[in-house]
């Protein structure tokens, strides 16, 4: 009788031949748990000679133990010619069962034995490997039992070999004869239990010609161990074995710390550490210098800076050393002082970095630099919780191809919930994600199904990871790795199409994490509709001819409707070819639809979303995870934005199904036409005004510039108003134009308007820096011919080179031109080409109109404080209407149209003041001027104008008469 969890010995019996030699022995009758037991064992042999003949005999023992002596081979007198021919010589142990709480028999083959083929496909291989032996347990009901089958010699053909070719050892088991249920294993030093090999990141399998062949691809020590072989042949199961040493690299090394400041004051010694894994070789560790040190330690202080050297060998292995430089405190050096913020951080000399060991039972190390000032620099910790290092070691080993993916993968994702909530440091977010992409690698990989509760624990995790209030641990991780939101989104769309058709219809709900799936048999409906209850009722929609291909195959199909609330400001600010710059934002959810039909993925279809009420201008984009090098990127490519005539949503179609979002512009305004028509018109105006400047100027120039500082101010204002007029020509003759980076006609008018209006700016530029000047240096003669050269460089060619190379650098990344208009795409890096020169010419000739208010508003000797006070508000006013427009300070309201993004009314004044910028400068720039007022009169009236006390003149530094000193002669 056997007893709950009584060990069970099944023995083999050994029997002589003597007689004739045609002796046979035969086995019990076969039965299913003894397998092909009825086999006739024909054995050529001479007189006592003997053979092992399996029988099935059964020992209990209810105290669960043996005695030792039983583990080992029995052996009896030999039979002498006058006995039995049938005389017991000796028993051996074959067999190893335990009566499991569940009531079966967990049975284990012992060491020369193994079960035959017919016995090994009718059981389940034991759940933990008994002694290590990955091949040799089985289960068996209550009601039955087995036995074990003496293994003949291995022939040589069937052996296991290894050869390491560089840096990927193979390890190749040769075969001649056929073999099936082919399995490795690997049993690394200090496990409990051998691990099964999956084709992964870092295991190839493959087999052909006779022998099977095991590769491992980039090396480490964590591939050393033994390798094992289970496989089927000649009726019996088969194990071979193969030890595999692997040398420790240099990296392996680790020193703790890897350099040190020692205060020769305070401090009483220090430890240095050298520490390598754990390894089957044996290395020896010895430190140089060796005083007061002993195998690992060294506690002295030395006078002199020192680099401690850790040398590491084993017998045939490679040497190795470590270096830790040891930097001495003396007197008078600078030092960051001990300081107690996480950690406790003594006393360090300044260029150095502090490192420390992690507090609270966490592993890894925490940095600190100190400034060359003495001045403590920001914490750097890459301190990890122990519980979430070993989930992304678990995962990481089935990613590279070591365990059971089916059975490990659940038990991983129903502990990562639990885990999320002790996230402290950028280093366990890291690392709750990398947990989450190695598990979605193998799940595509091995194409496992996920029940209902391990997918409900993934979803719980992403919706915390997603919810998180402390945004900080998000900024410093992505630091480290710019590209984690968008590895966590592909982890996200790869888990969440992978649910067991059992399991359908699925439906979860959690604020940041939204799902439903639905399974649609051969004969589905036309369409598939989902809605999703976000800030405005998100709506996705695959029409029925994008679902009829599917339904040709008799298969069923599975749609995964997905919404992801935060992560869209998770992901890089990368966009494709189209979108230009980082002038976007997203509408705080990702809809992600994927469809699977016969286990794969398929990704054709079209699909219509609405995203309802969205302000401004927006694109239908999806993240394409290959662009930008696999960083991924936003791409509206097969994507295009449906204007709804009957609501004010945003409705996008689509050509293919992903992870899909809106982009709204943040700096652009909805199209208006009131606002199209205002800039239409006051450019219209400008040009009149521009040219009525230029015919002026044609009629009074002789006169106007009969000093030298007239002529030079009268030339930079007559070539401003020859850019601007043909800028502003350009700008609204390209309104006319067919849009598009593909049109030849539209990239010139767009580059020849950047540069124009940049040489608007430019001879602007000059006409504040010769008022500069003259407020400045006031009894400085400027030479007329060597200052209109250097305005000639600055107001053509500048901007010409500035033109030029955004032009160069933008135009072949599609940054350059706009898709809706002949201008600079708002959207690109380009734009700031214009956007940059523009504010800073703007600012320089802010402040030189501010010297100019406070030149006018300097008390005057000469007369009364009324008067005073008259004629400086004459001058302030007079100053600020000329100075504005020729300055082109009004441009400057440009930055509010960048920030604001919902008063439409900074866009309509700067429209007014920027597009009328002609009209200005004909009334304050030209006809305001006395002299082109006394010419005009003298012209047309043939009359003089009565002098006046306030000089209307620009040429003489717009500053009143009456302030002047006597010896200046305003020309």
């Amino acid at each position: 009788m056997v007893g709950s969890a009584a060990p069970v010995l099944l023995l083999a019996v050994t029997l002589p031949l003597v007689g004739s030699p045609g002796a046979r022995a035969s086995q019990p009758g076969q039965s299913q748990a003894g397998g092909e037991s009825g086999q006739q064992l024909d054995q050529e042999s001479e007189a006592g000679e003997s053979v092992l003949v399996s029988v099935y005999v059964q020992l209990d023992f209810s105290n669960e133990t043996w005695p030792a002596a039983l583990s080992r081979t029995q052996t009896f007198p030999t039979a002498s010619p006058t006995s039995s021919p049938r005389s017991l010589l000796g028993l051996s142990l074959t067999t190893d069962c335990n009566v499991n709480h569940d009531g079966c028999t967990y049975c284990a083959c012992l060491s020369g034995y193994q079960w035959n083929t017919s016995v090994y496909s009718h059981h389940h291989p034991c759940q933990t490997p008994h002694d290590h032996q990955p091949c040799g347990c089985l289960v068996f009901s209550p009601t039955e039992a087995g036995y074990c089958q003496l293994l003949p010699p291995v022939p040589q053909t069937r052996s296991l070999s290894s050869r390491t070719p560089g840096n990927k050892p193979n390890l190749i088991l040769l075969m001649s004869h056929e073999t099936t249920n082919l399995n490795w294993f690997l049993w690394r030093p200090r496990t409990p239990r051998p691990y099964p090999l999956q084709p992964g990141m870092h295991v190839s399998l493959t087999s052909s010609q006779g022998q099977a062949v095991l590769s491992i691809f980039n090396i480490s020590h964590k591939w050393a161990g033994e390798y094992m072989r289970c496989f089927e042949a000649q009726g019996l199961r088969w194990e071979l074995y193969q030890v595999a040493r692997v040398s420790l690299q240099v990296t392996d090394v680790a020193q703790l710390p890897d350099q040190l400041s020692i205060a020769c004051a305070t401090s009483p010694g220090f430890q240095l550490s050298c520490c390598i894994p754990s390894t089957r070789a044996a290395y020896t560790a010895s430190w140089s210098p060796r005083e007061g040190s002993e195998g690992s330690q060294c506690q002295h202080r030395p006078a002199a800076d020192t680099v401690y050297a850790c040398d590491l060998w084993s017998p045939g292995g490679t040497p190795h050393r470590g270096l830790i430089s040891g930097t001495i405190i003396q007197g008078g050096n600078t030092t960051c002082p001990e300081d107690f913020s996480l950690v406790a951080w003594n006393v360090t000399k300044a260029g150095h970095v502090a490192q420390v060991p992690c507090p609270m039972n966490k592993t890894d190390m925490v940095k600190r630099p100190c400034g060359p000032d003495g001045v403590w620099g920001p914490i750097h910790s890459s301190c990890i919780d122990p519980r979430l290092q070993a989930l992304l070691h678990k995962a990481w080993w089935l990613q590279v191809g070591q365990g059971r993916p089916a059975e490990e993968v659940p038990e991983i994702l129903a502990q990562l919930p639990e885990q999320v909530v002790v996230l402290s440091s950028p280093a366990d977010l890291l690392a709750v994600l990398g947990t989450m992409r190695s598990l979605a690698k193998v799940v595509a990989e091995a194409r496992i199904h996920l029940n209902r509760s391990a997918l409900e624990s993934f979803l719980n995790t992403t919706d915390k990871v997603l919810d998180m209030d402390n945004s900080s641990l998000w900024t410093l991780a992505q630091a480290q790795q710019p590209s984690m939101g968008s590895n966590l989104l592909l982890a996200v769309e790869t888990l969440a199409r992978s649910l067991c058709q059992e399991d359908h219809p699925f439906s979860f709900s959690l604020p940041s994490v939204q799902m439903q799936t639905e399974l649609l048999g051969p004969t589905f409906p036309s369409d598939y509709s989902v809605s999703f209850s976000t800030q405005s009722q998100l709506q996705a929609q695959i029409l029925g001819h994008s679902l009829a291909p599917l339904g040709h195959n008799r298969t069923n199909i599975s749609i995964t409707s997905l919404v992801l609330q935060k992560l869209d400001h998770l992901l890089p600010s990368n966009y494709g070819q189209g979108l230009g710059g980082s002038l976007y934002a997203t509408p705080g959810l990702i809809l992600v639809i994927s469809i699977m039909a016969g286990g794969q993925a398929f990704n054709q279809g079209e699909v219509i979303m609405n995203f309802g009420d969205i302000d401004g201008t927006s694109h239908c984009v999806f993240w394409d995870h290959n662009l930008f090098q696999g960083k991924g990127g936003w791409s509206d490519e097969g994507c295009q934005v449906q204007e709804a005539s009957a609501s004010p949503t945003t409705q996008c179609i689509c050509q293919h199904l992903t992870a899909f979002s809106i982009l709204m512009s943040r700096h652009r305004v909805p199209k208006n036409p009131t606002l199209d028509l205002l800039g239409q018109v006051g450019l219209g105006a400008s040009i009149l005004a521009l040219l009525v400047c230029l015919g002026v100027y044609r009629l009074v120039w002789r006169v106007v510039v009969r000093n030298r500082v007239a002529y030079l101010r009268h030339a930079a204002l007559l070539n401003t108003v020859l850019c601007l007029l043909a800028a502003d020509t350009c700008f609204l003759g390209a309104a006319l134009l067919p849009p598009g980076p593909r049109s030849p006609l539209c990239l010139a008018t767009a580059f020849l308007s950047h540069f124009l209006y940049l040489a608007t700016f430019f001879w602007m530029l000059a006409q504040s820096l010769m008022l500069a000047h003259q407020l400045l240096f006031v009894f400085h003669q400027l030479s007329k011919h060597r200052v209109l050269s250097l305005m000639v460089v600055l107001g053509y060619l500048c901007p010409m080179g500035l033109a030029v190379i955004a032009l160069g650098l933008y135009l072949p990344q599609g940054q350059y031109l706009g898709e809706e208009e002949c201008w600079l795409d708002r959207k690109g890096v380009g734009l700031y080409t214009f956007v940059g020169p523009v504010l800073t010419i703007v600012g320089v000739n802010g402040l030189v109109l501010a010297m100019a208010v406070l030149k006018l508003l300097r008390p005057s000797l000469s007369e009364g404080p009324q008067v005073e006070k008259r004629q400086a508000l004459l001058g302030v006013i007079k100053a600020l209407l000329i100075l504005t427009p020729i300055f082109g300070l009004t441009w400057g309201l440009g930055l509010a149209t960048l920030l604001e993004e919902v008063s439409i009314v900074p866009h309509y004044i700067f429209t007014v003041l920027n597009t009328f910028q002609g009209v200005f400068i004909l009334l304050f720039g030209c006809l305001v001027d006395k002299k082109v007022q006394e010419a005009l009169l003298k012209r047309f009236c043939r009359s003089q104008a009565p002098s006046s006390t306030l000089s209307l003149v620009p040429d003489e530094t717009y500053i009143p008469e009456h302030s002047k000193g006597r010896g200046e002669n305003g020309s």
